[in-house]
């Protein structure tokens, strides 16, 4: 009966770990993508299980303190100044990539070319000499993520 009880146990200590480990992967689904990314073509799925707002992606992709996608690169959006020319031009985007292939670039572009300086935008780990108060934070949301990529996907080449 003893025998049992630590069958029992081991059991019981086996289904509590995994079902921790399960319940607490998905906090950092980007991260978990991530890794099956780096041999794949992207990241296929949306990051949020929900599509995202092109209107809402426009906004986030020329604001300065948020996306500021414009500090390197240009993008059809007269009404803003300053474009950046570091960055490939994202006019026409949509004709060059996928959208997996671009969600994997706004997740993490370091995983196609370490070299970039691209920051990685939706990553928690891998950085070093972060500010106390970016630790263990996002510079933006998975819904940001998803909604840059609604828009990116509508510049096509005319």
């Amino acid at each position: 009966m003893k025998f049992s009880k630590l069958i029992y146990s081991f059991a019981g200590l086996m289904i509590g770990t995994a079902l921790t480990i399960g319940l607490s992967a998905p906090s950092d689904a980007a991260e978990f993508d991530l890794a099956k990314a780096r041999v794949g073509d992207g990241i296929p799925k949306s990051l949020t299980g929900k599509p995202g707002n092109a209107k809402k992606g426009r906004s986030t992709a020329i604001h300065r303190k948020k996306g500021n996608c414009l500090a390197c690169h240009t993008l059809p959006a007269p009404e803003q100044a300053d474009h950046g020319n570091i960055g490939p031009d994202l006019r026409g985007v949509a004709s060059r990539y996928k959208p997996a292939e671009l969600r994997l670039r706004l997740v993490s572009a370091k995983t196609l070319n370490p070299d970039t300086i691209m920051p990685s935008f939706h990553l928690k780990t891998g950085y070093h000499r972060v500010q106390k108060k970016w630790q263990g934070k996002t510079i933006i949301s998975a819904q940001d993520v998803e909604d840059i990529l609604a828009y990116l996907v509508t510049l096509k080449e005319k």
